[in-house]
């Protein structure tokens, strides 16, 4: 059985709802931040040298780096869900997401967030990144069209990827009513049984930290 070793409040949620999706038998094990520095506990290092979350155990396998397990997963246990066919501008738009979600987008999130922790003196670099979030916002915004997901008119890993930097997006305010379709493919994903499943089983969540 695939083992979760999960850190509340991070982007393991998403592996979670991912294993939900696909119906996949896990067990979960659970880390807490450390409530001043809000870093993972030590403890992780004894799974992945990084120590950081999300990290998979599936039998002798060890996996880190959500999008590297979001894939993982959908190749070895989707049976064709959540992943257009290989070779289809589908896939390749899918696949474009699953890296845009961490390469792009939430890098300018963390940078906020910990420009926000230093205060005044960061006021004009903070701006910039503000600039530069609601620029990828304006992106994802158009790029998603009339679309009910990011591929399409069917959930995939793309969505799974997303979501968490999307999360964020809102928690920080950076959603406003210009993003009415950001807003609406969010409120879909919260709906998804599976993913009100994870929550459940993951626990109190709050993306904005």
């Amino acid at each position: 059985m695939i083992e979760v070793h999960h850190l509340n409040n991070s982007r393991s949620q998403r592996v979670l709802w991912m294993l939900e999706e696909l119906g996949v038998q896990y067990t979960v094990i659970r880390y807490e931040r450390d409530a001043k520095t809000m870093l993972a506990p030590p403890e992780l290092k004894k799974i992945h040298p990084l120590g950081r979350s999300p990290v998979i155990r599936d039998g002798d396998f060890v996996l880190a780096e959500s999008g590297a397990i979001v894939e993982y997963l959908a190749e070895k246990y989707g049976a064709g869900r959540l992943a257009p066919p290989r070779g289809t501008r589908e896939f390749e738009t899918c696949r474009y997401w699953v890296h845009y979600a961490e390469g792009s987008l939430m890098m300018q999130l963390l940078v906020k967030i910990y420009l926000e922790r230093v205060g005044e003196p960061a006021k004009a670099l903070l701006e910039r990144v503000n600039g530069a979030v609601r620029m990828h916002l304006a992106y994802i915004e158009e790029s998603l069209g009339s679309s009910q997901f990011l591929t399409g008119s069917t959930l995939t890993v793309a969505d799974v990827q997303m979501s968490f930097p999307l999360e964020v997006s809102m928690a920080q305010g950076m959603l406003s009513d210009g993003q009415p379709r950001l807003k609406a493919l969010l409120a879909r994903l919260h709906e998804r049984p599976a993913y009100q499943a994870a929550l459940a089983k993951g626990g109190p969540y709050a993306y904005a930290k």
